[in-house]
């Protein structure tokens, strides 16, 4: 079995773990030429972002070639995955495969200009991560299959949200929105994370580019906490917490 992740925090990363297999990073598969991916089950773990799907997430399923008689989509979320189950059976169909299974993981959200981690971190024994994850991996070693309907509106809103996600959403935009305090010492460890190579660090400071993924990998994992944006809803940054800050950038560099 291989397992395909994109983890920006570590909440992937620990489900893609706890699942088990061979765990392939997306963000390293995109700066490859070609992706072939061929195994008995293949699955990808990746959290929810607006009710979709990341950017490279979608673009990862647009070019690789997987070939598998079982594929699987987990997601993980905060506060709902709303149209994302159908968006990844469509994302399936689109790379000529069928969706066997899905599911989501109801965790920790991070994202930050809405929700405050602190929060979100204390709601955590209440969400039974660890009971929602034996469920799921007994569901995929049973090979066990999920049906998802597609609609009208379901077409419509995802042409939305992909359009709302790259016009919006991602890129420059946000990464614009990004500050960068007196508490940075160039340490590097922004761009280490990013899995988009959206940041550079120099002498004269951090830089961001264009091609932003939301993931606020950067801003959660800076060790001086130096990285914030002009909306927070609290001061405490996340990393999951069975993840490393090494896990995060050998997923990610």
């Amino acid at each position: 079995m291989k397992i395909c992740y994109f983890s920006a925090t570590g909440n992937c990363l620990y489900v893609a773990r706890t699942i088990g297999g061979t765990l392939l990073s997306i963000p390293q598969l995109m700066r490859q030429e070609t992706i072939e991916i061929e195994d008995e089950a293949v699955g990808v773990v990746c959290p929810v972002y607006n009710c979709e799907m990341p950017m490279m997430v979608r673009t990862f399923m647009e070019r690789a070639k997987i070939k598998t008689e079982y594929f699987f989509f987990i997601y993980t979320y905060g506060a709902g995955f709303g149209e994302a189950y159908a968006h990844a059976k469509l994302a399936a169909q689109e790379a000529g495969l069928a969706l066997s299974y899905v599911n989501a993981v109801k965790m920790v959200d991070n994202f930050i200009p809405y929700f405050d981690m602190q929060e979100q971190i204390q709601t955590l024994p209440a969400k039974n991560v660890e009971g929602q994850l034996k469920t799921i991996c007994a569901d995929i070693s049973a090979r066990k299959t999920t049906d998802v309907k597609i609609t009208a509106l379901t077409r419509a809103q995802m042409k939305m949200y992909r359009k709302r996600l790259a016009d919006k959403w991602l890129r420059k935009d946000t990464a614009l929105s990004y500050t960068v305090n007196d508490h940075c010492i160039r340490c590097g460890i922004c761009a280490k994370v990013c899995p988009a190579d959206n940041i550079t660090v120099t002498e004269n400071g951090v830089q961001f580019s264009d091609h932003c993924e939301v993931c606020y990998a950067c801003l959660h994992n800076c060790p001086q906490s130096a990285i914030h944006m002009e909306l927070e809803a609290g001061t405490t940054h996340f990393r999951n917490e069975h993840i490393s800050l090494n896990d995060i950038i050998e997923s990610n560099q």
